[in-house]
C-alpha cells in the first residue's frame, strides 16, 4: 500500500483497514520496519506518516538473490 502510494507514502489512518489489521498491530510491525530501516515515520499531527526507504528494499533484494541464487522479479 505504501510502495503504490504516488510518493511512496501513507498515513497510518488508512494502512489497517487496507491491511486487514488492527491498529495495534499495524504499530508494532511498523515500529519493526522503522528500526529495520525500512519505511521512515513522519509524526503529522494525531497521525504517523510511513515513506519507503526504496534503496533498503533494493539492497534486500540484492541480498536474497544472491544468497538464493534466483533471479529477482521484474518490476
Amino acid at each position: 500500500h505504501i510502495a503504490e502510494a504516488p510518493d511512496a507514502t501513507a498515513c497510518a489512518c488508512h494502512l489497517p483497514t487496507a491491511l486487514g489489521i488492527s491498529q495495534p498491530t499495524l504499530s508494532h510491525h511498523m515500529k519493526k520496519l522503522v528500526e529495520a530501516g525500512f519505511v521512515t515515520r513522519e509524526q503529522r499531527g494525531r497521525w504517523a506518516h510511513y515513506t519507503v526507504v526504496t534503496e533498503r528494499f533494493a539492497e534486500l533484494s540484492t541480498y536474497l538473490t544472491t544468497a538464493t541464487g534466483t533471479a529477482a522479479p521484474a518490476s
